[in-house]
Formats: C-alpha cells, structure tokens, sequence
C-alpha cells in the first residue's frame, strides 16, 4: 500500500500528478497504488472537488 497525503488539498495536487504523468484512469491509479477509489472521492469532495472522467483529474 502507498502512502498518500492525508491533507486534503496536498492529496488533489498529488492524484491530479498520478493521473496526468502515469495513469489513465482513476481506477487504474488507485489499483496500481493499493488505495480505494471510494476513500479518494470522499476525500476530495470535502474541498468540493469532482473526478472528471474526461479530463482524468479532479476538478
């Protein structure tokens, strides 16, 4: 398992990375690095930010 930010708004920094430079989709990055989707999502829509499949980051 990966360690990842517990603060909120260094988390969003570090998947939007994640997601530009190694991963096409938000599934595949949290696969790849032994997180759940779900905790990410929850996490991030405390601040008010939304995956967007499209884009592949969270906006």
């Amino acid at each position: 398992m990966t360690q990842i930010p517990k603060d909120p708004v260094i988390l969003l920094s570090y998947m939007n990375t994640q997601l530009r430079d190694f991963y096409p989709t938000l599934e595949d990055c949290c696969q790849s690095l032994g997180i759940l989707e779900t905790d990410i999502i929850h996490t991030l829509k405390a601040i008010d930010y939304h995956y967007n499949k499209e884009k592949n980051q969270f906006i």
